[in-house]
């Protein structure tokens, strides 16, 4: 597969190893480390680089996210890299002098950014990878330096999204064009090709201390954004167990808090039993009809009850408690649509002492990760796309 000429797979079989992710040339440069003997971690580093090239809607070097990893030898980890608060932030600063909520300013631009952990998740990962480092980022590298060509959808966005790149950014990114994208045009990313280059020779300090730690401190500045190069210095890495859940004898991993996709994943497992989806045939009226009835359910209690544990109480026992799951589908009727404007979050009582790419090797290693992102001139997220590699 080259980046002028390639193709979107949607189903493979595959018995040595697979890489899932959004785009296919980042399947393939995970595929390529596998082939190398690179284990799964290995080759989600390459697919995660490569996604900051090839997907920069949603795989970017700044934003962050979580990963859940499996190690042959059972040991399980996740990882939160989130994008963090910048020191200067403060609680009212995204309302007006009258109380109302400057939403742009929350969207877009500068002092909508958060402190970036790409970079720094990807070398924690490193830990528990068996390759040379330039090996894993050179792919990623190519495809900025030669440039891949556009599709449809991405050229769509694009355009979209060009007065945007002139409104948010004091220097033009590679994504503008005084001419329309078209599917077919290669897009080339020079700067992003260096400050690729850059990490492969200095590794995470590049990013967090060196030359491009400069560049974004300088853009800031220029933005009216208030992240300095102590938040890039002091940034973490938050490295936890996973949450470990139980679904018709087979045993699911998910990222613990502050990420809500654990608990909801948990909810809705619990409720489909309840409701023996097992016995639904797929897609049909009837299992469609439940699933989005549990989902309704279980996404009113994210927004009333979710947040990050360490400045939010979640009660945890309580959302993941079957007679509370049970309680909540009580006015599910089969057959009949419910409308989300009057599904409302569970009233729980607390007691006092209450408190994604894929990748799979030969070996039995196993990577999840889940993205998320701040960039100046993104408004907005988009749904992955699954796409398969197989070796």
């Amino acid at each position: 597969m080259n980046a002028i000429h390639y193709e979107a797979t949607k189903d493979i079989y595959a018995k040595n190893g697979v890489v899932v992710s959004a785009h296919p040339l980042a399947s393939e440069a995970g595929l390529s480390i596998l082939k190398m003997g690179g284990n799964a971690v290995d080759a989600a580093i390459a697919t995660h680089l490569a996604l900051a090239v090839v997907y920069p809607r949603a795989g970017n070097l700044g934003g962050g996210g979580f990963a859940v990893i499996h190690l042959k030898g059972h040991k399980n980890i996740a990882l939160n890299y989130r994008e963090k608060a910048p020191g200067k932030s403060f609680r009212d600063m995204y309302l007006d002098k009258n109380g109302n909520p400057l939403i742009d300013q929350v969207r877009n631009g500068h002092r909508a950014c958060g402190i970036p952990g790409t970079v720094a998740g990807i070398f924690e990962l490193y830990k528990y990878a068996t390759l040379p480092f330039p090996k894993l980022i050179e792919p990623a590298i190519l495809l900025a330096q030669d440039g891949f060509a556009l599709t449809k959808r991405q050229a769509d966005s694009l355009n979209e999204h060009q007065n945007n790149f002139k409104k948010y950014n004091s220097i033009l990114p590679a994504f503008f064009n005084e001419k329309s994208w078209r599917k077919g045009d290669v897009l080339i990313q020079k700067d992003l090709a260096a400050t690729l280059s850059r990490i492969r020779d200095n590794g995470k300090k590049e990013f967090y201390e060196g030359k491009t730690a400069d560049l974004i401190v300088e853009e800031m500045k220029r933005g009216n954004g208030i992240i300095t190069m102590e938040d890039l210095k002091n940034y973490q890495v938050i490295e936890t167990i996973p949450i470990e859940l139980s679904y018709r004898g087979t045993k699911v991993l998910t990222m613990p808090l502050p990420s809500s996709g654990g608990i909801i994943l948990d909810q809705m497992l619990k409720l489909s039993a309840m409701f023996h989806l097992e016995k639904m045939q797929f897609q049909t009226c009837e299992s469609v009809n439940l699933m989005t009835e549990i989902e309704r359910r279980c996404y009113a209690d994210r927004a009333e009850h979710l947040g990050d544990s360490e400045f939010h109480k979640v009660p945890l026992k309580a959302l993941v408690d079957e007679n509370y799951l049970r309680n909540r589908m009580k006015d599910y009727t089969p057959g009949v649509a419910g409308k989300s404007q009057n599904i409302k979050a569970g009233h729980i009582q607390e007691l006092e002492e209450t408190t994604h790419f894929n990748v799979l090797d030969c070996e039995g290693n196993a990577v999840c990760n889940h993205n998320h992102q701040r960039r100046i001139w993104q408004p907005g997220r988009c749904r992955p796309r699954r796409i398969f590699s197989e070796q």
